[in-house]
Parts: C-alpha cells; sequence; structure tokens
C-alpha cells in the first residue's frame, strides 16, 4: 500500500486529503479479501491470445455470449489460451468503445453469469476503456443536468484557447459545444468524437471511480487488462497532452492496485505511436505495463510482404530490445478491431515509402482515415482492410491468398511475445464493404459479424477459403505452443539473408532451437542450411542439412535442431 498511497501523492503534488486516500485503500484492501481467483504467474509459449467481440456470432433465441461459449468450446478451446472480449458494456456508438455503464454487461449479450461461465474454460482479457466514456453515460448526463457530484468529472475549456500544441488522433474537432440544463454551452474536450468524452483525472475523484471499475473487473476475473488509449489520459494545456509524466503515473498507480489485489494480472497499454513512445509504457520493467501493444508489426509485415523485402522488418526487428528480461514482453498481433496504424512506422520507413504502401492498398480497395498535424496538413493514420486482402490483390488466387496469409502469420508467432489473432483472421474474413455502407465508418469494413449456422457451414467446407485458413492457421498455433523456443522471454535474432529472405533464430535456455525461414517472395528461393538434422515442425518432416534448399513461393519453414 506504501507504493499507491505515494503514487498518489506524487500525481496529486501532495494535496489530497487523509480521508480520500483513506477511502481508496480501503477500496482496495476489501477487493484483495474478495478476490479468490488464482492467476497464472508470467507467460510462457502456450500463451495465445484470441481477439473478438462478445457479439461476435449469433442464433436466434440465445443471448450472444452464451453463442460465443458455444463456439469457442467446438472450435477454438484448443488453439487460444485466452480471449480479449472487446468491451462488452453498454454503448452508444464505436462498436463498444463509447461507454456508457463501465459495470454492466451490454444486455443483448448477456450477464456477469454469461462472462463467469467463459471464464471457467479461458483466461479473458477486459477492456479498461479509462480515457473517456460515452456522452450518454449517467457521469455525463450527470454532468449537463447540473449535478454537483460530476461537476468537475470532465475537462472543459474556452475555445479561444490556443490548443495547437496539443496531439490530434483524428481528423475531428478536439472540442465539442454541449447545452447545459441551464442554457449554457460549453466546449469539452473530446480526443476522439463528440460521443467520447475524456475523463478528468485532474479530479481525485474521477480516479477513485475509475479504481473501482478495475477492482470491479478483477473481481470479475479478468487475467489481461487492455488500457484503451491510455497515452491521452491526463491534459495540461500547452503540451501535447500525449504521454505526460502524469499519465505515466496513472499507469503505475493501476499497476500498483492489481498487483496488490490479483498478483499475476497482466496490464497491457494500447498506445498507436512510435515505437519510442510506445516501449516507454513498460516503465523500469517492473513498475508499469507488463505488455505493449507491437505496433509497428503489422505493417511491417505487410510492407515486407506487399514488396517482397525483407529488408525494412529485419532491421526493426534486429533494433529490438528484448522487452524486460522476462518481467515485461510484447503483445505481437497483425489485426484487429482497429486498422492497420501508419503512425508506428514513421521513423522505420521513409515517409514516401509509407505513401506508397497506402496508394497501393487504396488501389486495391482498401479505406483510409486520416490525421490533422499541427501544420495545418493531413496524413494517413490508419489502413482499414482485413488483413486477408491487405496482403493480396483483388486479381489473386485464392492459393496465393493463403500461402501469403499463412506466411504472414507464421512470422507473427516466431517474434517474441504473446501472439493475439482477432477473430476475422481466423475465420479468413474478407472485405466488408455492405458493413461500411450500411454502418457509415470505414472500420466496419473488418468488424463483420456472423450468423453461427451460416459461418459454420462455411467453415465446414461451403466456403474453402475460410476452411483452409481455419485448419492451417489453428495447425500453425498448435504447433508454436508446443515449442520452449518459441517463450517470449527465448533469445531472437533476426536478418536479411538475401533481399527476400527473412532469417530468424530463436533459443531457449533448455537448449532447443528454432531456424525459421520466410520466403517473402513470389519465386524459388535458395538458403544454404547449415550442417544438422533438422524437423521441419509445420509440416511435420525431416530436412537433412548441409545443402542448398529450395523454398517455395511465400513459404515459411520452422526447422528444429
Amino acid at each position: 500500500m506504501k507504493k499507491i498511497k505515494k503514487l498518489l501523492a506524487s500525481i496529486y503534488n501532495c494535496e489530497l486529503e487523509g480521508p480520500f486516500i483513506q477511502s481508496l485503500i480501503a477500496k482496495v484492501e476489501q477487493q484483495k479479501k474478495t478476490v479468490t481467483r488464482v492467476r497464472k504467474q508470467g507467460w510462457d509459449e502456450s500463451d495465445v491470445v484470441l481477439i473478438t467481440y462478445a457479439d461476435q456470432f449469433h442464433c436466434d433465441h440465445q443471448k450472444t455470449l452464451k453463442t460465443l461459449d458455444d463456439f469457442y468450446h467446438r472450435r477454438l478451446k484448443n488453439t487460444f489460451s485466452h480471449v480479449h472480449l472487446l468491451p462488452f458494456y453498454p454503448w452508444s456508438s464505436d462498436d463498444g468503445f463509447s461507454v456508457i455503464d463501465y459495470h454492466q454487461v451490454d444486455p443483448l449479450c448477456g450477464d456477469w453469469q454469461d462472462i463467469a461461465h467463459l471464464n471457467q474454460s479461458t483466461k479473458l482479457m477486459f477492456d479498461f476503456v479509462c480515457n473517456h466514456i460515452s456522452a450518454k453515460s449517467e457521469w455525463f448526463q450527470g454532468y449537463l443536468s447540473g449535478q454537483e457530484k460530476y461537476q468537475n468529472f470532465f475537462v472543459s475549456v474556452d475555445p479561444k484557447t490556443d490548443l495547437s500544441a496539443v496531439t490530434r488522433p483524428r481528423a475531428l474537432p478536439l472540442l465539442s459545444p454541449f447545452i447545459l440544463a441551464d442554457g449554457t454551452q460549453q466546449h469539452i474536450w473530446t480526443t476522439f468524437s463528440d460521443d467520447q468524452i475524456d475523463l478528468n483525472f485532474a479530479n481525485p475523484q474521477v480516479l477513485l471511480a475509475m479504481v473501482d471499475v478495475l477492482l470491479h473487473y478483477l473481481q470479475e476475473g479478468t487475467e489481461y487488462i487492455r488500457l484503451d488509449a491510455v497515452g491521452y489520459m491526463w491534459k495540461t494545456i500547452g503540451t501535447s497532452c500525449i504521454h505526460l509524466e502524469k499519465t505515466h503515473q496513472l499507469v503505475k498507480l493501476f499497476r500498483a492496485v492489481v498487483d496488490e489485489v490479483a498478483p499475476g494480472t497482466v496490464l497491457i497499454t494500447e498506445t498507436n505511436v512510435p515505437h519510442k513512445d510506445n516501449i516507454s509504457y513498460l516503465g523500469n520493467g517492473h513498475d508499469e505495463a507488463h505488455m505493449v501493444y507491437q505496433f509497428p508489426l503489422p505493417p511491417l509485415v505487410l510492407h515486407a510482404i506487399h514488396t517482397g523485402s525483407a529488408q525494412a522488418l529485419s532491421r526493426w526487428a534486429a533494433s529490438l530490445d528484448d522487452a524486460g528480461n522476462g518481467h515485461t514482453t510484447w503483445f505481437n498481433f497483425l489485426a484487429s478491431h482497429d486498422g492497420i496504424g501508419l503512425n508506428p512506422l514513421r521513423g522505420i520507413l521513409p515517409e514516401e515509402e509509407i505513401l506508397h504502401l497506402v496508394a497501393d492498398l487504396q488501389a486495391e480497395g482498401a479505406l483510409v482515415n486520416w490525421k490533422n498535424n499541427p501544420d495545418g496538413t493531413r496524413s494517413p493514420y490508419e489502413i482499414n482492410v482485413t488483413y486477408m486482402d491487405a496482403l493480396n490483390k483483388r486479381n489473386s488466387s485464392d492459393e496465393q491468398r493463403l500461402a501469403r496469409f499463412i506466411l504472414a502469420h507464421a512470422i507473427l508467432l516466431t517474434f517474441p511475445g504473446i501472439p493475439a489473432i482477432y477473430v476475422q483472421s481466423i475465420l479468413g474474413s474478407r472485405n466488408d464493404y455492405e458493413g461500411v455502407e450500411h454502418l457509415g465508418y470505414n472500420r466496419a469494413i473488418n468488424r463483420q459479424k456472423y450468423d453461427l449456422n451460416e459461418i459454420e457451414s462455411q467453415l465446414d467446407g461451403g466456403n474453402p477459403l475460410r476452411q483452409q485458413v481455419f485448419t492451417q492457421l489453428s495447425h500453425l498455433v498448435a504447433v508454436r505452443k508446443k515449442q520452449s523456443a518459441f517463450h517470449p522471454a527465448s533469445s531472437f535474432v533476426a536478418n536479411a539473408y538475401c533481399e527476400n529472405l527473412l532469417v530468424i533464430q530463436r533459443s531457449s535456455t533448455g537448449g532447443e532451437n528454432i531456424l525459421a525461414l520466410f520466403n517473402l517472395s513470389d519465386s524459388v528461393q535458395s538458403f544454404p542450411l547449415p550442417d544438422n538434422n533438422f524437423h521441419e515442425l509445420i509440416a511435420d518432416r525431416e530436412i537433412r542439412g548441409n545443402q542448398s534448399y529450395d523454398m517455395q513461393p511465400y513459404q515459411a519453414l520452422w526447422l528444429s535442431y
């Protein structure tokens, strides 16, 4: 508890009164006694996360969490160790990320009992949407109606204030006008949209309310917690209002709370920003996030397969630190409910290469979201597309689509860290243009929901590409989970043997080694194998060393020795 008290004093400059501190400590102490679920300490090669919505599948006369639970048990239980349930709380927009009530389950999905039932057979990851709340929430409606309790819960700013230094993640106004019950107008800080109202953590009562939310999630059994849009939590006018020291202190406070109440709970920060800023949330390796999203990986793998070149990906991979010698690690992914972020590429690839990649993808049907820059220009910050269609041209054959897709995921599963696979990827989904037209926003292209009977029919052969993706990707994960050389803390060396071949060496402390080879091109590439006897894990066959091995287009090999 000393750490929590020290952080509170630092965040609020020792201005907190004793009763407030005691109230927060009492909440933590009380929850510590009631949280009974024992968490896994640390992580290993068997940990693989499925990212999905709670209402991903639907069938008649059944809550969607029950439908998901059934589907998971039949088809996914042996593949994934964790399920990341994207926000399943009552919401008003952004597919869940405008939360109306942090403490409730959306009735269309089910209730906390349904969450508990799913939690019996898998570990769960919840979203802690800590930066903002829905404009339809009781908190903000209370503010608008003049309730004293909520008067300092949000950030009201004179629209004449110079906010040009503030980092903008969207091409939308930073302040949104609202009419209060007394008829006056206030301009409220809304980083992401006018339905996502930023919380004012400078008010200690906001922190207290959000710690309540965090403690509730621990009580409900979550083992991984995603801190959504965490970099924007603290506002200081005249600064960039992103990654401020107070924001880092808030993350450290959340870490101190989970360590005290439920040791083994993993905090994961979501900061779609350049690499240096992203990894700053690992703190000193012991006091902040346990994991950070590896945001450069999705666009760099995409760039590598698009260009057929291993150079940029291998240079970046060779520059990675070990993320904390086993105390912290990467959260690796290729696709998610959001698009493919471009900001993490800046500083890794020249801007002209980024723009060229964007133009190529747009020509093949991808959509793009833009952000405003301080100088009045705009830049692409996100490509909206399924990863399947991002990797391929419209006229690609299904054989090529499958080869490129499995290659990309073999790279993902080889990198050090905990891999996460989006449900649309394991389902082999294509761009959902009807969803974009119906819902009116670009991200809907990769957020399709499914009738259970229809998707099961497709996986059983009605859609051969879906069936093959599901089968081969499930197999790839199953093989990966058995290799100690893929432990997140195992040694990792990456390089480009030639323009088209990426080579990764993973070695465990127990002496198990994997030589991973990836042909990023559409032509045969030869690689001189060392003088070892190899077992190729993916195809389960022996390969003799000390020879020049011809790798087929888009082939991946995991050579164990």
